[in-house]
């Protein structure tokens, strides 16, 4: 069956109604395979288990019984499945999370018992979007992964930790894999306007439209490939007379209807609209902030990048103006990680609105480059005598800790001592503004140095 797949990926002929670019350019074995080489090593499980699908191993083999892979989109589950299965004699069945039930989970797993009561061969089952499986179905694989009735192979986009039930990941090898780099992508595209099964030649590729589609492909192949189908199969309509057809920056554009946002992720606009992002936010402007996040995002910059790009942001420019602030951005940064985009522009949005219309206060950042400044121009004397440490043998007879005041026994939880080393004594590093809810900081700070230092 899985051979079957293949097969027809690679008959296909071109611009077929047969087959997508993407099926026609699925690698028929580890050598095509693009990226994840962090588990495609020598002895790895995954390797183990293709090797094994095409020597035929049984029970006895060293396999995994199941995995669970792991991943955004296009970066090669569903064809490390079709691998898995090429080749081998093994029965290979694939159900789709979002169409499937128990009933049809149950009807698989008894066909691969008595096909493997009868005739010993085995089966491996392949389960696309696990996460949408409820608890009582992925419930229903239990048993057939524990007794090795199956051999699963299970693809998610989700976090399996939250989106897989604990008894089906611990009975699994799970195996992560990254977003393809931009040369991986690169490499591919360029392959597939080459390779008999893909354009096979009949169209070129201009330089700046191969890296537009690598940018806004942002590491997922089946995106890059269907996006250059759509522009090659553009250029061929409007092809005048027997020249290669020229696929350029602004074709691909029109055909995969997505403007050639300026920007480059590896040259100065890249830092200079998240400069402009920053400075937005910065200067309270939520609509430019706003349209230089879009930009980013239009662009297929690494979400990852932008979300800490905020969280910088709250801590430098929002400080304790607004406490609320770093959560919101380190909530974004974590729920962007865990959602993916293109849901994860929603979450983006919401941490920029919340950081361009906070109070902003600096008075954090300043503080501690002015303590960094002077600790490095050699100030700040030996740790007084009351706060070193006292918990080891002999710290008494140094006079460590000696004279030390708890502060939670001190009339309002603060003690009149002193804290910093002699030659700082006195020295303020931290200057609250009057800006949101730092202004009630600067006033409780006052009473604090007061009390601390016995001023009056």
């Amino acid at each position: 069956m899985a051979e079957d797949l293949f097969t027809q990926a690679a008959d296909a002929p071109r611009h077929s109604g047969r087959a997508p670019l993407p099926v026609r350019m699925r690698p028929q074995s580890l050598d095509e395979f693009v990226g994840q080489a962090h588990l495609l090593g020598s002895g790895s499980p995954l390797r183990r288990l293709v090797a094994d699908a095409r020597s035929g191993a049984g029970m006895g083999s060293t396999v995994p019984s199941s995995v669970i892979l792991y991943g955004p989109p296009g970066t090669g589950k569903t064809t490390l499945a079709y691998l898995i299965a090429r080749g081998s004699d093994r029965e290979f069945v694939e159900l789709s999370a979002v169409t499937a039930g128990v009933r049809d989970v149950r009807a698989v797993i008894e066909n691969a018992r008595r096909l493997l009561g009868a005739s010993g061969r085995e089966t491996i089952l392949f389960i696309d979007e696990v996460h949408r499986f409820s608890k009582a179905q992925q419930d229903a694989l239990l048993p057939s992964v524990e007794n090795r009735w199956v051999t699963l192979v299970a693809a998610t986009t989700e976090n399996p930790f939250f989106a897989v039930n604990s008894p089906l990941l611990s009975r699994s090898i799970l195996l992560t894999l990254e977003p393809l780099t931009e040369d991986d992508v690169r490499g591919l595209i360029e392959r597939a306007v080459t390779d008999a099964r893909g354009l096979g030649g009949e169209v070129s590729l201009d330089p700046q439209a191969l890296d537009n589609l690598v940018r806004l492909a942002s590491g997922d192949a089946r995106k890059a490939l269907t996006m250059l189908e759509a522009g090659a199969s553009a250029a061929l309509l409007l092809r005048d007379g027997d020249d290669t057809p020229v696929l350029t920056a602004e074709a691909m554009a029109q055909a995969v209807n997505q403007a050639a946002v300026r920007y480059d992720r590896d040259g100065d606009q890249h830092y200079d609209v998240a400069s402009a992002l920053i400075k937005s936010i910065r200067g309270s402007d939520v609509d430019a902030a706003m349209h230089y996040l879009a930009r980013m995002v239009v662009a297929g910059e690494d979400p990852r990048f932008i979300a800490r790009r905020l969280v910088i942001a709250a801590s430098e420019d929002i400080g304790l103006a607004d406490p609320t602030a770093l959560q919101t951005a380190v909530a974004a940064a974590q729920a962007v990680q865990f959602i993916g985009m293109p849901e994860g522009r929603i979450i983006l949005a919401e941490a920029v609105a919340h950081l361009a219309t906070a109070p902003k206060s600096n008075a954090a950042y300043v503080a501690i480059s002015r303590a960094i400044a002077d600790v490095q121009a050699g100030k700040g004397t030996r740790v007084p005598a009351h706060l070193r440490d006292g918990h080891y043998a002999g710290a008494k007879k140094l006079g460590n800790a000696q004279g030390y005041l708890y502060a939670h026994d001190a009339p309002h939880g603060v003690a009149r001592q002193q804290y910093p080393p002699d030659d700082l004594v006195g020295v303020d590093y931290y200057e609250p503004t009057d800006h949101g809810a730092e202004r009630a900081v600067a006033e409780r700070l006052r009473v604090l140095r007061r009390l601390v230092r016995g001023e009056q």
